[in-house]
């Protein structure tokens, strides 16, 4: 399912893995990811995993999703910058290898680019598009909107559920775009590709 995906991320400087189901991917980053500190991005590919219960038994994890009692989302977010491991979800991937992630306040693409020694991407089948057009396309009027829904935003996308409306609500969510043509030279990264639908 993946070889063609695969071989084009190694080719731009990513070690690849690839697995059948959800909970294959999350036993091997368990086992890869182990006695250091880990923050999240914030993904529902993660949260349907599983993954985050898993570190946390042998890691100190930072997820703004999961604040620690007391912390602010922010606060979470600002020291998670700081963490070796990094581990995140993208919103489109082409098969021919650039990945593409939107962002609202910015911290998963700052973090994805810089400040870690370690970066983990994890992707469900459902984010492959054929090429980096359609992976944009897909990023703009599939992730965005059910994202936008999910976090109960005031926007076009959110009300109609159906695409972008490149709109100027204050409650916009997708205001910043990477891509990343190569694997960024400042940490290891690793794509996990996994055989099943996962998050948007």
């Amino acid at each position: 399912m993946f070889e063609t995906v695969k071989k084009n991320l190694e080719a731009r400087g990513y070690a690849v893995s690839c697995f059948d189901t959800a909970k294959e991917a999350a036993e091997y980053m368990d086992g890869q990811i182990d006695g250091t500190t880990v923050a999240f991005g914030g993904s529902m590919t993660l949260a349907e995993m599983g993954l985050y219960e898993k570190l946390t038994a042998h890691n100190r994890v930072l997820w703004h999703q999961k604040p620690d009692e007391g912390k602010t989302g922010k606060e979470i977010r600002d020291a998670a910058i700081s963490t070796e491991v990094y581990v995140s979800s993208v919103n489109g991937l082409a098969e021919t290898g650039e990945i593409i992630n939107i962002d609202g306040t910015g911290n998963r693409v700052a973090s994805t680019y810089y400040g870690h020694g370690r970066v983990y991407l994890v992707v469900g089948k459902n984010k492959l598009a054929p090429d980096y057009d359609k992976a944009l396309w897909r990023a703009r009027n599939v992730a965005s909107p059910k994202n936008a829904q999910r976090l109960n935003r005031k926007t076009p996308c959110a009300a109609k559920g159906d695409r972008c409306y490149d709109c100027n609500s204050p409650e916009r969510i997708c205001r910043g775009l990477s891509v990343f043509w190569q694997a960024p030279t400042s940490a290891r990264f690793e794509v996990v590709l996994i055989g099943e639908n996962l998050g948007y």
